[in-house]
C-alpha cells in the first residue's frame, strides 16, 4: 500500500524546501552576474575545447534538461522525506560553491558565429542571446543534472528503466553544454564532480543529524 504523501505529485514536506531551492538558485545565478558585470572575466577553454564543433541540434538537449530536471526533483523529494532533505541540502550547498566561484573566479568563453540558417542554428542564436558567456564555472547545467540522477539511482520505488535513462540523459546533457558552446570542459567535470561531492557531503550531515536526535 502507499504512503498517503505517494499519493501527491509533490508530498507537504517538500513544497517549501524546493521552493527555497528554486528560489535560491535565481538568487544566486541573478546575483553573481550583477556583482561581476564589471570585472574582468577568465577564459579557460583549451585546445580540445576549440576542437569540439557546434553541433546545433544539441540544443534540443541543452533546453530538455529544464524538463528533466523538474522531473528529477519531483522523483527525488516525494518518497521520502529523509531524502527530500537531503536532496534539497546539497543543491543549496553546490549552489553556494557555484555563487562563490561565479563572484570569485568569473569566467567567460568564445561563442562562435552562427552561420547556419536551419531552425537549430536559430535556437542556439536565441540562446546566447538570452543566456550571457558567463557564470560558467562549475557548470549548473551539469551540476543539477548529475545532482537528478544521484537522487533517483539508488530509489527501488523509481524504475530501473528511467533510473538508467536518468544517467544517459544527465550524461547527455553535460555533452550537450559543450556542442553547444554554452561551457568548457573545466566546467562540466567540476559540475559533475559537485553533484557527486555535495549529493554525500548532505548525505553525511543527515545522518549525523538523526543520529544526535535518536
Amino acid at each position: 500500500m502507499k504512503k498517503p504523501s505517494e499519493n501527491k505529485i509533490v508530498p507537504l514536506y517538500a513544497i517549501f524546501p524546493l521552493l527555497v531551492v528554486v528560489i535560491y538558485n535565481f538568487l544566486v545565478y541573478c546575483g553573481a552576474r550583477w556583482l561581476v558585470r564589471d570585472s574582468v572575466h577568465y577564459n579557460f577553454e583549451t585546445p580540445l575545447d576549440e576542437s569540439v564543433p557546434l553541433v546545433s541540434w544539441t540544443v534540443y538537449i541543452y533546453l530538455l534538461a529544464y524538463v528533466f530536471w523538474i522531473i528529477g526533483y519531483i522523483l527525488a523529494t516525494r518518497f521520502d522525506r529523509e531524502q527530500a532533505y537531503r536532496f534539497c541540502l546539497a543543491d543549496l550547498i553546490g549552489k553556494t560553491v557555484c555563487l562563490i566561484f561565479f563572484v570569485f573566479l568569473p569566467c567567460t568563453l568564445s561563442r562562435p558565429e552562427i552561420t547556419g540558417g536551419g531552425f537549430a542554428d536559430r535556437v542556439v542564436a536565441l540562446v546566447y542571446q538570452v543566456d550571457k558567456a558567463d557564470n560558467l564555472f562549475p557548470s549548473i547545467h551539469c551540476f543539477v543534472s548529475y545532482l537528478c540522477f544521484l537522487g533517483v539511482k539508488n530509489n527501488p520505488k523509481i524504475p530501473k528503466s528511467y533510473r538508467v535513462f536518468s544517467f544517459i540523459f544527465a550524461v547527455a546533457i553535460c555533452i550537450s553544454t559543450l556542442t553547444v558552446k554554452q561551457h568548457v570542459i573545466y566546467d562540466a567535470v567540476a559540475g559533475i564532480a559537485l553533484a557527486y561531492m555535495c549529493y554525500y557531503l548532505s548525505g553525511a550531515i543527515v545522518s549525523i543529524k538523526n543520529k544526535k536526535t535518536s
